[in-house]
């Protein structure tokens, strides 16, 4: 027998208790009288591993975007990660990315830093943190674990709640609320829940290049470990990347990535030789010696997807979608817990600011949350469409011209500290995409003559004088 559980005009239902959905519950809070937080796994123990999060055993990163919004949503948190074992990277002293140019100079800015971190220990402090905000606020929140969402109750106009069915076998229920939030990831089934509404499926946009990876953990040989991460992405030519990069309890992690199908292979020792195949020989050398601490996990679903719920009509009231559910990134750009964070905040800052009923402000919030998500997009589909086999084909003249410039500007951003300062506001997620095409920035990139980068990685840090890395 079914049971129901008819909520107030200030109740909300959050899909998903992962890192998007806890900050969503977060973000609710002081605006919803209770929120209940639907989640299908069960929290692991001791900051494990946990099934629900596929790509959970894989290099992560937190850019500096994200960690200013998860800062305002759960102040002190970025801090509570490094003390509890996240490593603080600034850009680009501490992670040397080769480019097809070179190494770059290894300016020393001190303006932008990512946190480096294992998905698992990043999850448990953040829930861990939002547990404690929901235990200090005046909102009722109630984390369902185990528990399944099923499908949306309401029509083509009004989302009123959600099915749900504990996944120990109870009985069903329907839970009504005042607004639904989708933070359910990449397994969202939002569009199959519209067909079941009257309502037609988002538009979807997806650029998919085949890009497969595979990650194992190491613990660094008897040379000690290396002064900085490294980063070597693919490239048209190169199509083999990977990156190392430092996490807590003194590992290290390796994760290989290749293009169309040519995906790093999860045996130990053929995944040691892809890495030897990668776009510079460094890379190899720095773990040939190192200890491997976990079998090679492998990961494929890399295809940058984003479902337009934001364009008139597209949603109906009382219901919005963020984090992976909303935009997915191809994983090698670390974006992805980022742009979740920044939709999260835009929930948090939209009530704020026009403190409308629930329902109603679903649709302007949902308009927030694609403004924050457009700079991530734009920068990787920008990246991922070079490797498209048929790119050249499908490309407009002004969109050749704008990859030629943005290919130029890369290439010029590893010498010099003007651009490459422009170049991680926006990869950082601190500024916009027209940051790129100002005109002192365009100067720089197109008058200036083209040069190759360094033929080594560079071991001593450069200071950059303040006006040469102006915001």
């Amino acid at each position: 027998m079914e049971q129901q559980h008819t909520g107030g005009a200030r109740d909300a239902i959050v899909i998903g208790g992962g890192l998007a959905g806890m900050l969503a519950a977060t973000a609710l809070l002081g605006h919803a009288d209770t929120v209940t937080v639907i989640e299908r796994d069960r929290y692991p123990e001791h900051r494990g591993f946990r099934k629900g999060v596929p790509q959970s055993r894989h290099t992560h990163i937190l850019l500096t975007g994200g960690q200013r919004a998860l800062d305002a949503l759960l102040p002190g948190s970025c801090t509570a990660l490094v003390e509890a074992g996240a490593h603080r990277l600034d850009l680009p002293r501490d992670i040397l990315t080769r480019t097809p140019t070179g190494w770059p100079r290894r300016f020393d800015e001190g303006r932008h830093h990512t946190l480096s971190v294992s998905r698992p220990l990043l999850d448990a402090v953040v829930t861990e943190r939002a547990r404690a905000a929901f235990a200090d606020s005046t909102t009722h929140v109630e984390v369902r674990e185990a528990t399944e969402a099923v499908g949306l109750t309401g029509d083509a106009e009004r989302v009123t709640g959600v099915r749900i069915r504990p996944r120990d076998g109870g009985a069903p229920q329907t839970r009504t609320a005042a607004l639904v939030v989708d933070a359910s990831g990449r397994s969202s089934r939002a569009p199959r829940w519209y067909a079941e509404l009257g309502l037609d499926a988002p538009h979807e946009e997806t650029v998919d290049t085949g890009l497969g990876y595979a990650t194992r953990r190491y613990r660094p040989g008897p040379g000690g470990p290396p002064d900085t991460g490294v980063n070597i992405p693919n490239w048209p030519g190169s199509p083999r990347g990977g990156c190392y990069l430092p996490v807590e309890d003194g590992a290290w992690m390796l994760t290989l990535a290749g293009m169309h199908g040519d995906h790093p292979p999860t045996d130990p020792a053929e995944f040691l030789a892809y890495c030897a195949t990668v776009g510079d020989p460094y890379l190899h050398s720095l773990v040939a010696d190192a200890e491997p601490l976990t079998p090679v996990h492998g990961f494929q679903d890399t295809r940058n997807r984003r479902r337009r719920y934001e364009r008139p009509g597209a949603s109906p009231h009382g219901f919005l979608v963020l984090g992976d559910a909303h935009c997915t990134f191809n994983p090698v750009y670390g974006q992805g817990m980022s742009v979740a964070a920044l939709g999260a905040r835009a929930l948090r800052d939209t009530l704020e600011r026009t403190g409308g009923p629930l329902p109603d402000t679903a649709a302007t919030v949902q308009r927030e949350i694609a403004a924050v998500t457009d700079p991530a997009w734009i920068t990787a589909v920008g990246a991922d469409l070079p490797y498209l086999r048929d790119a050249d084909e499908k490309r407009s003249v002004g969109e050749r011209l704008t990859a030629w410039y943005l290919e130029r500007l890369a290439a010029r951003a590893a010498l010099d500290p003007v651009v490459g300062a422009a170049l991680r506001d926006v990869f950082c997620l601190t500024a916009p995409l027209p940051r790129l095409f100002g005109p002192r920035i365009a100067a720089r990139t197109v008058l200036r003559p083209r040069r190759p980068a360094l033929p080594a990685p560079p071991t001593v840090p450069e200071p950059v004088r303040a006006s040469g890395a102006r915001a």
